[in-house]
């Protein structure tokens, strides 16, 4: 699957972004996937690579646009864990000028071009996000219960904190069907229990799910905390959530 740069008009500028699709000069249902906090590199193609090869369109933003385009830093090839720290503490910066006023710009942004293109089916989209891009697909799902008919969040950021503008507090509109995908220390008995009220309150359906012997990162295979079986069974939740969600064969 052929991987092109794209340019997205924002309210603050021009994000760069990469999108994969099919290559055969039909319309494909869009999917939004948002970034992890090591932002736009290879492993991330080839994840959009397997779901293009589903049948999806795949615009993946890089969310730092607003600091530098892609690559915001020059990371290893493999991010071990004697790394990681360092290369967190470098970004922690980008991410946290990532304000919830600041997504939600974006991903109207984001959302308005992914459903202009000619390759882009009309219908319902999909967000998907990794770590940070976890809340940021949730986010966005909550503010565009119109166009957005599947979420799904992988080792996610916090989704449920103390702040006013928690995601977990901004579920009320959701329409999405729902599927998180946690590592075994990613949220506490008492934040997941939070987190299924405020979907149970949004009467959408949903799943939460502890993967196994999983840790922060588990699907990404550029990094320590890689775990096959993990990364496998998030394909297994993922797809036919995107398949039921988006697509009407």
């Amino acid at each position: 699957m052929p991987t092109k740069t794209l340019h997205i008009p924002t309210p603050d500028g021009q994000a760069d972004a990469f999108a994969v699709h099919p290559d055969d000069g039909s319309q494909h249902p869009g999917v939004l996937l948002y970034m992890d906090a090591f932002g736009l590199r290879p492993v991330l193609e080839e994840m959009a690579g397997e779901l293009a090869r589903h049948g999806y369109f795949v615009l993946v933003p890089n969310v730092y646009y607003r600091h530098a385009p892609s690559p915001v830093l020059d990371l290893p090839e493999h991010i071990g864990e004697d790394v990681r720290s360092g290369i967190i503490g470098r970004l922690m910066p980008l991410i946290e000028a990532h304000t919830p006023e600041r997504v939600l710009r974006d991903a109207d942004a984001y959302l308005r071009f992914l459903t202009s293109l000619p390759e882009v089916s009309d219908g319902p989209v999909g967000t998907i996000g990794y770590c940070m891009g976890a809340v940021l697909a949730m986010r966005t799902a909550a503010a565009h219960p119109d166009q957005v008919a599947a979420c799904a969040g992988f080792h996610p950021g916090p989704l449920v904190t103390d702040a006013p503008d928690s995601p977990h507090r901004q579920l009320s509109s959701l329409t999405a069907e729902v599927h998180i995908g946690l590592a075994e220390q990613d949220m506490t008995p008492e934040a997941r229990a939070e987190l299924e009220q405020a979907l149970d309150a949004a009467g959408v359906g949903y799943t939460t799910e502890v993967y196994p012997d999983t840790v922060h990162g588990f699907t990404m295979s550029d990094t320590d905390a890689f775990d096959p079986a993990g990364h496998q069974r998030h394909w297994d939740r993922l797809l036919p959530l995107l398949d039921r969600n988006l697509t009407t064969d």
